[in-house]
């Protein structure tokens, strides 16, 4: 499933799941970076228990970042990856348990698609390679201007995989991490952390939703925990959903697309490689002191409440006169077995079912007709019934042509209008554009890196009206060629009429005309569409993986062994007879270990990363298995205009053939290599403060070789395993950093031990249905809110979770500091070139308003925008109102101020404009709610602590 495609569609049809993060920075005073307190009430005005970290969605933009340089070396990626973590930690605030988990070994039907993944990225580096080298040597052939090129390690993106020296480092750069965190953090104070790093076998979304799973089995676990995952992949919503928690949020980075990035050989902005003209660098700023600063902004988080996407497909789903109870979490699930069929990480999707064509709603739409005919739902706690499906995938069937001819129209629609367009900008285009400094610019960039300033805009004029005049006259009448230039007197044969249109990929399979089914099967699978033997074995293959995909996704892995294998999927009209087709899978079945994984996943140009021995069978000739490994291969755009979308024809990997060429090189293996590839598991890590941190301690000075059931009294119901760990974190040892550039931790008193989730019986189901004592949260949504998808209007998510959060108002101290930073003389506002003010004031200019009294207006509402920065009127100029006659209620900023004649101290005004936008409670010793007045009794991080990187 495109998880840009798929996220559109969802925020565009169900926009208040949407809400905006409020996000405290770390403020920084006299060059010491002073870290947020993460103990504080979260800004966004909900508390959340649970953060389940996915680990790869961070590891990825942290080493290889697309908008911002690339970190010089791994120790620079570790501290990126600490810096993220903790941006995180600051926004969602969890209370309970921190669970961080790193893809390990896949199961064999998700190793087709990282295979595809990285041979694409070789394929891709090498050519982008080759391109880059011939343009270079065309640049300087014509005399092109190049910056040096920087030295630095060369990352292969492609070591992100279990078992690499990469990932062992990275397991071990994050119990460093974890120990510092709780012994100087204060947010960390009473958490519980559990790492899974990539020794343990499971993606790393899937071992946090196995851990969910088997905690809700639990008598001790809290039916209303609030959980937290962060992920931006799209099956953590289904993932979400799935687990019938009440209340589940995930947190993820705002897509923004078409972000800039720097051409690779002169490193500007604005071209790719293949169009860069080596031109010099354009200074940028007065003395080029914004060389180094890049045209974008940090990423911003989102949350996206499932709470309120339930309530969505609440109403969506529900179905009047039915023959059976309507029940909305089987519902659910049902809606989320039909996403399946769009695409997966385990299946292709089925030809007629487009995301951006509306498949889901198409399927929606036709379950709710046939539902009544089914006589009940398609699936039960993550087993599909497929007499049922049968009915709904052969009603799709009955409508696969008009789909198809469908598309045709709406494409070939889509090129008019793009060929018209076109042709209109050229008409439009003006015949001279000022350039240089006066080179138009879009509203609000004036002042990024890329523009430029006038330091002699009469000078530039002059030579702009000189070039105007000397650049040839054109006439009204003369011809222009297609590209919008004057054509030579006498005329010149005119281009095809379509010759400015990029060029469309064959299609030999013609889904829009009569023959589809037979050109498809004969195109793609190379077999006739009257072999009915191939197309059920295809059917039979594909109904599996759906069995298998809804498996995972509510019980586990079925089989670590079964993979779809084939390219293509099959059609909806040839799901006949499916009722009938046995949907086991072989039990026992174990997982591959980490650099058995390498070599199924790995192209022959990442060997580097295996040892030599078994790099060697990648690329010798005479390999038993050198034809997993192909140089090159094949990309088939199956329809789709770009060669990211299409599909790599890859050979399948043969895990018998693959096992027995291994067997011939495990003898040379060193102890480390057998080390990293031997599987593991998850760790969990306490503070001092903790309650299970003396229990923990006893284990170890008792030294028991037995596991010992965790006690869910001392860790917030948590239940499972304890087993004593070999290389432990343990209090009053010393924890050495594996990154240079950080600080061993001499007084440590964290601990850590092994964790095993509670172990159920191979066939034992867990029941996806909400557990009783559930509180589902109260309903957000209102009427106007079901329209706001499709009126027309932009829909702007709200900030936090308080729907009725009041904006954030400026008192008159705000307004006079505003006043004093601004340039003088911009205007005669009351406060523009005012004096500082001093410490306090006594005048009766300042003096706090009276009940009846006028309040500043809010957002300055009623000031021209020519005013809006000079602060508000003096009071003596404001209008009054009589008192208890339509009298405003005062602000908390002029309730404090209520003490007549009182001096302006900054301390009344302290913590009112934090960004949660409330002002604290306060108790009756005058400190904040909750927290004693003199402060928390743990020590802060030295100034030489977690922030002093640089």
């Amino acid at each position: 499933m495109g998880v840009p495609a798929f996220f559109r569609w969802l925020s565009r049809k169900y926009p208040s799941i949407i809400v905006n993060c409020v996000e405290e920075k770390p403020k920084e005073c006299s060059g010491v970076k002073i870290p947020v307190d993460a103990s504080k009430p979260n800004p966004n005005d909900v508390e959340f228990d649970n953060l389940y970290l996915d680990m790869n969605g961070i590891i990825h933009p942290c080493t290889h970042p697309e908008d911002k340089p690339a970190p010089k070396n791994e120790d620079e990626m570790m501290v990126a990856i600490f810096e993220y973590i903790d941006r995180l930690f600051n926004i969602v605030r969890p209370r309970r348990l921190l669970y961080m988990a790193i893809d390990g070994v896949a199961p064999r039907a998700k190793m087709n698609q990282q295979r595809s993944r990285r041979f694409r990225a070789s394929k891709e580096g090498m050519e982008a390679a080759v391109e880059k080298q011939r343009v270079k040597e065309e640049i300087l052939a014509k005399g092109g201007f190049l910056p040096p090129e920087e030295i630095k390690e060369r990352f292969d993106s492609n070591c992100i995989t279990p078992g690499t020296e990469f990932m062992d480092n990275l397991a071990k750069c994050l119990r460093y991490y974890i120990a510092d965190r709780l012994n100087n953090d204060p947010g960390w104070k009473n958490l519980t952390v559990i790492l899974s790093d990539a020794s343990a076998p499971g993606e790393g979304e899937h071992k946090i939703m196995d851990y969910i799973r088997r905690q809700r089995a639990q008598p001790n676990h809290d039916p209303n925990t609030h959980h937290c995952l962060c992920g931006a992949d799209a099956d953590l919503i289904m993932l979400g959903l799935a687990t019938h928690e009440p209340n589940f949020t995930i947190i993820r980075e705002e897509f923004k697309p078409n972000k800039p990035k720097p051409c690779g050989l002169c490193n500007q902005f604005g071209h790719e490689v293949k169009d860069c003209e080596g031109l010099p660098r354009e200074k940028k700023g007065k003395h080029d002191e914004l060389a180094d600063s890049l045209p974008c902004a940090e990423g911003e988080f989102i949350f996206l409440r499932l709470s309120v996407l339930r309530e969505y497909l609440e109403r969506e789903l529900t179905m009047a006169s039915l023959p059976f109870t309507f029940d909305v979490e089987r519902s659910i699930d049902d809606w989320v077995f039909m996403c399946f069929f769009v695409g997966n990480d385990f299946l292709p999707h089925l030809p007629s079912l487009e995301i951006r064509e509306g498949a889901i709603d198409r399927l929606v739409n036709i379950y709710k007709n046939v539902v009544h005919k089914t006589g009940g739902y398609l699936t039960e706690s993550g087993y599909v019934n497929l007499q049922r499906v049968q009915m709904i995938m052969l009603a799709v069937g009955e409508v696969e042509d008009s789909i198809f001819k469908k598309r045709k129209d709406d494409e070939d629609s889509f090129r008019r209008r793009q060929k018209e367009k076109r042709k209109r900008m050229k008409r439009d285009q003006p015949s001279f554009s000022p350039g240089g400094i006066l080179t138009p610019h879009a509203l609000g960039s004036r002042n990024s890196p890329g523009s430029q300033v006038a330091h002699n805009p009469r000078q530039a004029a002059y030579e702009m009206r000189m070039q105007n005049n000397s650049s040839p006259s054109v006439s009204p009448n003369a011809s222009f060629t297609s590209d919008g230039s004057p054509s030579p007197r006498g005329g010149s044969k005119r281009k095809a009429e379509d010759s400015d249109s990029e060029p469309e990929p064959e299609d030999n399979v013609r889904l829009w005309e009569a023959g589809w089914k037979q050109r498809y099967y004969k195109n793609k699978f190379d077999v006739d569409a009257a072999d009915e033997k191939f197309r059920r074995k295809v059917v039979q293959s594909y109904v599996e993986g759906l069995c298998w995909v809804l498996r995972y996704y509510y019980q586990g892995c079925a089989s670590w062994k079964w993979y779809y294998p084939f390219h293509y999927a099959p059609f909806a009209s040839d799901f006949e007879g499916i009722a009938d087709m046995a949907s086991d899978f072989e039990k026992g079945t174990k997982p591959f270990k980490p650099l058995e994984q390498l070599m199924g996943v790995f192209p022959a140009a990442s060997g580097n990363f295996l040892p030599p021995s078994w790099r060697k069978l990648m690329s010798d000739p005479d390999s038993s298995i050198i034809d997993f490994y192909p140089e090159d291969f094949a990309v088939d755009l199956n329809g789709k205009k770009y060669a990211w979308q299409g599909v790599a024809l890859l050979p399948f990997v043969d895990e018998r053939r693959l096992r027995a060429a291994l067997e011939e090189v495990y003898p040379d293996l060193t102890p480390e290599e057998t080390r990293r590839n031997s599987l593991g598991g998850d760790v969990l890590f306490v503070g001092k403060h903790h309650p299970l941190h003396d229990f923990l301690l006893e284990l170890y000075k008792t030294g028991s070789t037995e596991s010992v059931d965790v006690p869910p009294e001392l860790c917030h119901g948590i239940q499972g395993k304890f087993s004593l760990d070999e290389e432990a974190i343990l209090p009053d040892q010393i924890v050495c950093s594996p990154v240079p550039m950080l600080r061993d931790l001499t007084q440590n008193a964290a601990i850590s031990i092994n964790f095993k989730d509670p172990q159920f019986a191979e066939d034992y189901i867990f029941k996806a249905i909400m557990l009783p004592g559930a509180r589902k949260p109260a309903p957000v949504l209102k009427p106007g809110d079901w329209e706001k998808s499709s009126n027309g209007r932009q829909w702007k998510p709200q900030l936090g979770f308080n729907r009725d959060r009041r904006p954030v108002h400026l008192d008159p101290a705000a307004f006079r500091a505003l006043g004093h930073v601004m340039p003088r003389g911009s205007g005669t506002g009351v406060y523009s070139n005012a004096a500082p003010p001093p410490a306090t004031y006594q005048g009766n200019l300042y003096r706090p308003l009276l009940r009846g009294q006028a309040q500043i207006p809010k957002l300055m509402s009623n000031m021209r925008p020519q005013d809006s920065w000079r602060g508000p009127p003096p009071l003596f100029q404001q209008q009054r109102f009589d008192r208890g006659v339509g009298a405003e209620p005062l602000l908390p900023w002029n309730r404090m101020l209520q003490t007549p004649n009182a001096a302006f101290q900054p301390n009344q005004y302290q913590m009112l404009a934090r960004p949660g936008g409330y002002a604290p409670r306060r108790d009756d010793r005058g400190g904040r709610q909750g927290y004693p007045r003199e402060g928390r009794k743990y020590p802060l991080p030295p100034p030489s602590g977690r922030y002093s990187w640089n």
